[in-house]
């Protein structure tokens, strides 16, 4: 549950609409084709403004932690209670709590921040997200920011300059370094898609890593992205979603990866665009910021300077679970990507010796993945899976080729349940007050193996996240960690949260719940059973 009682904290980067990771995350070669199709017929593809050649910088890696800092005192304490390669975790299960924790270990930084998402959006939560970076910054923090190119900053079409313009200010800071991950040539719309329309795998090919490091000590990952939907602040619907805070070598292991990317060819310096920002500009947008920030009424509960977080932090060792961890990920090369990630996780999915309990957002399972439950079945393995229902999904494409594996995850033996839109963990897990959505989706990826080996992260159990996006996550061995990820999984299957799935005495699947039973699959309203349908007949590898 939240833990967070303090208030806490918007940049005008954008104008732009609430979105969805479904416009570019879940869509991928699809949206550009899509995109494309209207571009040509409407004859609107310009040349735009082309990124000029540019030589990649020298090699620059993570900050070696420092003998002191807001998170040393925890890392001595695990390292001498437990161990040198322990670490402290604590499950962030709740938005708001998982906002606040980001914003304290921003707030806490004293030498370092590296950065590393799929989607920032320019809503109220990125540009608080924003706010709070650059006051590090001005303390002297050395920020390093990788974010994908596909629509970081962005919430419409229309605003592709606007987002260059945002990315180009915060890299004008003289603390702030900001690098682009497989960036367009072409900066505006038209000409984007006819490069990725030209280069179709390489403009599929996304980094869908999440990760935030401070001081080389203190680290979160997991699932969400920097976005109002990810924290509880979207009123159109929220995310339940999770990640974990690492205190310890876990903080290492997480920048190794963010360095292979930060040093890889994959990436391009954001100063490589070169525009031209006036200082008094500079100064206007900030102030713009903090007023913004402070109007904003999704941020009543939240103060808009930086805050002290020392009671927090000094109450967080005793929340923390020790265990050792190891931290995966798909690295990028010289022209592709080495995908480890499919294999790592069908690894722990094929290891228990008695109980595997999965929770995650977009399935969409294959042969191998149905003849690992059914052996697992035959062992006497129990095997529990929560998924996203029609209801709950913001992605109705996924779920329709998700759809005809159902009745093979249920026939395996597993035990298959699917998130209610009206969840009962709504109002205390997913919306971060005052704003309440007006449904809940699932967005979590963990697992967890006879209540002891845990995994966190932000990979699917789909095609895209096996083949096209990069992912990462982390891999902890940990009864206690173990038994607080089985317990919550086993809250979201409640009747009150999900529907489980099953066949009944005529063979037919049914869903349950606690006060109701239907043989139809639950869906919001009939526009999302036309999108399910329609989507068909497009290729799962697009979601």
């Amino acid at each position: 549950m939240c833990t967070f009682t303090s208030k806490m904290p918007r940049l005008r980067l954008s104008d732009t609409k609430h979105g969805r990771e479904s416009s570019a995350s879940r869509f991928g070669g699809f949206f550009l084709l899509q995109y494309g199709v209207l571009c040509l017929v409407l004859s609107a593809c310009s040349t735009g403004v082309v990124v000029p050649p540019y030589e990649a910088p020298p090699p620059k890696y993570a900050i070696p932690p420092a003998a002191d800092g807001a998170f040393s005192e925890i890392e001595d304490y695990y390292r001498t209670e437990h161990g040198t390669d322990m670490s402290g975790f604590k499950l962030l299960d709740c938005n708001e709590g998982a906002l606040r924790w980001r914003l304290a270990l921003l707030d806490s930084a004293r030498y370092s921040i590296d950065f590393q998402y799929y989607l920032w959006y320019g809503d109220t939560t990125g540009q608080l997200v924003a706010a709070r970076l650059l006051d590090a910054a001005d303390r002297g923090v050395k920020i390093r920011v990788l974010v994908d190119d596909l629509n970081t900053l962005l919430r419409d079409a229309a605003s592709v300059a606007l987002r260059d313009k945002a990315v180009a200010w915060l890299d004008l800071h003289p603390n702030v370094e900001l690098r682009l991950f497989n960036p367009w040539t072409n900066r505006e719309w038209g000409g984007r898609i006819q490069e990725g329309l030209g280069d179709f795998n390489k403009a599929n090919q996304r980094m869908h890593n999440k990760a935030l490091i401070v001081d080389n000590r203190a680290v979160i990952i997991g699932g969400r992205n920097i976005g109002d939907e990810y924290m509880g602040m979207n009123s159109s619907f929220n995310f339940h979603d999770l990640d974990v805070l690492g205190v310890g070598p876990v903080a290492r292991q997480t920048s190794a990866v963010f360095d292979a990317y930060w040093n890889s060819p994959w990436v391009m310096p954001a100063s490589v665009l070169n525009m031209r920002i006036a200082p008094e500009e500079q100064g206007r947008a900030r102030t713009e910021l903090s007023r913004h920030l402070s109007e904003t009424k999704a941020l009543t509960n939240f103060t808009i300077e930086p805050q002290f977080w020392g009671s927090a932090i000094a109450e967080l060792r005793d929340q923390m679970h020790p265990g050792t961890s190891r931290v995966i990920a798909d690295l990028p090369g010289e022209d592709s990507i080495e995908h480890v990630m499919l294999e790592e996780i069908l690894s722990l999915i094929s290891s228990p010796q008695r109980e595997l309990s999965i929770i995650n957002a977009y399935i969409i399972p294959t042969e191998r993945g149905i003849a690992t439950l059914q052996q697992l079945n035959a062992e006497g393995r129990e095997v529990r899976i929560l998924t996203n229902s029609l209801a709950s999904h913001d992605v109705p494409a996924v779920n329709s080729h998700y759809r005809p594996w159902r009745k093979h995850i249920v026939d395996s033996g597993a035990e298959l349940y699917e998130l209610r839109s009206d969840a009962a963990i709504q109002a205390e897990f997913v919306d971060t007050y005052p704003t309440e959505g007006q449904f809940v989706g699932l967005h979590s990826k963990a697992l967890v193996v006879d209540r002891e080996i845990s995994y966190i992260g932000s990979m699917n159990l789909d095609p895209r996240s096996a083949v096209l996006n990069t992912e990462m996550g982390v891999i902890i061995k940990s009864q206690n960690l173990g038994k607080a990820l089985s317990d919550l999984i086993e809250r979201d299957m409640l009747a009150e949260n999900s529907w489980k799935v099953s066949r009944n005495q005529d063979g037919k699947l049914q869903w349950t719940h606690d006060s109701e039973s239907t043989r139809i699959q639950p869906a919001r309203n009939f526009w999302q059973r036309i999108q399910e349908f329609f989507f068909r007949a497009f290729p799962k590898e697009y979601y």
